[in-house]
């Protein structure tokens, strides 16, 4: 099949004004990926390196978006929206290349799967003309009917054109349609839009291609696989089948998921053999979990690097730019943001940790926040192995700490500290004997005032 060149066209013109957005209804995510870029990510993994993507006018939010997901894909705008095939002309350019296979698909179908790509690839390496990809469903109403006789398929026929007996068929219209390369063109010019719409349908292509004796064939495929997104309820339907669809495949590869159900990945998420997931855990896109490694319950991470053996949580955030070491405790309420945490190194509790190295074995105590940011710019904090800072302690960036040393508990450092040094940065306390009663009483009496004046 590798052998064969494959233009994929992928309509993804349509607003999406049921959404209720601003946003173009394929731009919307499911799994951290835009709808078209799970389409696009398919299509790479079907050996396609470049697609004719159909944009709408002003859409050059989606053309950036297009380039940066397939950079060999091209972009075409549909000035005005007159139909299906309409859009498909609209990559004409690509069209007269003449590919072996074309292959029309929609922005808005985000599960779409290779073995569906492959299917209809097979039939068009087998001698067809047009192949498409249709889905038995025992709920028809809505969609177009796959007319097929002795193998053939003889038309698409939409719900409002059916007859009382063409209803009844279940077998019905992906929207999926491939083409010979040497027959695409021809097809999609000779469509008409003699219709109460004035548009020209995509779905009249096989009739024509029967018309003019080539071979049409319908291909199964499954109905999960092809469902379309128009509104906020179906962005969500299909949210919860990519989620599904990745805990299986975690589950597959050797992960344990204690609850399967509450937790959340991005469509990128990397989980390494004999890693343990407690409930209620998110992965933002960008994380990679190395083997062995425990994400107790709680926890959200994102742009997040996890070493072997690692253990993250109860209740932690890994923000972008986290990268965790070897057999590393990041533990209960801890941020962690473009920061390092070497080898065995324990940050266990209420500590924000960003814009940081810290060195192996080092442990940071509870309520420790680095102050990287100063009103303007970032600024980094080091931390050399071996290492103990002290419960609530600030440490004010830039700032670097050398190996081995000891920050006393509730040091606000300033100063960079030396190998082997202690580390002292708080006020000296002082005792004032009798003053506590004497706080007392005039904290007494001022209440007492105000609730004589009130």
């Amino acid at each position: 099949m590798s052998q064969r060149s494959f233009l994929p066209v992928v309509l993804a013109a349509g607003l999406g004004t049921r959404m209720r957005s601003d946003l173009p209804k394929v731009m919307h995510p499911i799994g951290h990926l835009p709808l078209v870029g799970h389409v696009l990510k398919t299509l790479k993994e079907s050996d396609a390196s470049s697609a004719a993507v159909v944009v709408g006018p002003q859409m050059e939010a989606l053309e950036k978006l297009v380039d940066s997901l397939m950079p060999g894909a091209s972009c075409h705008v549909q000035k005005d929206r007159l139909g299906t095939a309409h859009a498909a002309l609209a990559a004409r350019d690509a069209l007269e290349r003449e590919f072996d296979d074309v292959l029309v698909l929609f922005g808005d179908t985000p599960l779409v799967t290779v073995d569906a790509i492959l299917k209809v690839r097979t039939e068009l390496a087998s001698g067809a003309d047009v192949a498409v990809l249709g889905f038995e469903t025992s709920t028809p109403f809505g969609y177009g009917r796959l007319l097929t006789h002795s193998g053939k398929l003889l038309a698409i026929r939409e719900e409002k054109d059916a007859s009382e007996e063409e209803r009844l068929i279940t077998l019905c219209n992906s929207g999926i349609m491939g083409f010979s390369g040497k027959v695409a063109l021809s097809l999609l010019d000779a469509i008409g839009n003699e219709n109460a719409n004035g548009e020209y349908y995509l779905t009249d292509a096989p009739q024509i291609a029967n018309e003019r004796g080539l071979k049409v064939v319908a291909v199964v495929g499954d109905e999960e696989e092809v469902q379309g997104i128009n509104t906020r309820a179906q962005l969500a339907q299909c949210e919860a089948v990519f989620q599904r669809r990745k805990r299986s495949e975690v589950l597959d590869q050797g992960v344990t998921l204690q609850a399967p159900d509450t937790v959340f990945f991005a469509h990128d998420t990397v989980i390494e053999p004999d890693v343990t997931i407690e409930p209620n855990v998110v992965f933002g896109p960008g994380v990679i979990v190395e083997s062995g490694a425990v994400i107790r319950a709680f926890s959200h991470l994102e742009g997040a690097h996890v070493g072997t053996g690692a253990t993250v949580g109860p209740y932690a955030r890994l923000r972008p730019g986290a990268r965790l070491g070897v057999t590393s405790h990041v533990g209960n309420f801890v941020e962690i943001k473009n920061a390092s945490i070497g080898e065995g190194a324990k940050v266990n509790h209420l500590s924000y940790i960003g814009d940081a190295d810290v060195g192996d074995k080092t442990n940071i105590g509870a309520g420790t926040i680095t102050c990287n940011y100063d009103g303007f710019g970032k600024h980094r904090t080091e931390i050399g192995p071996g290492s103990f800072v002290g419960s609530n302690s600030t440490l004010v960036a830039p700032v670097s700490l050398g190996q081995g040393v000891y920050v006393a508990a509730g040091s606000v450092v300033t100063d960079s500290v030396s190998d082997n040094a202690l580390a002292i940065g708080r006020g000296r306390q002082v005792e004032k004997a009798g003053r506590a009663e004497e706080l007392r009483q005039r904290f007494k009496a001022a209440k007492e005032a105000r609730v004589k004046k009130g």
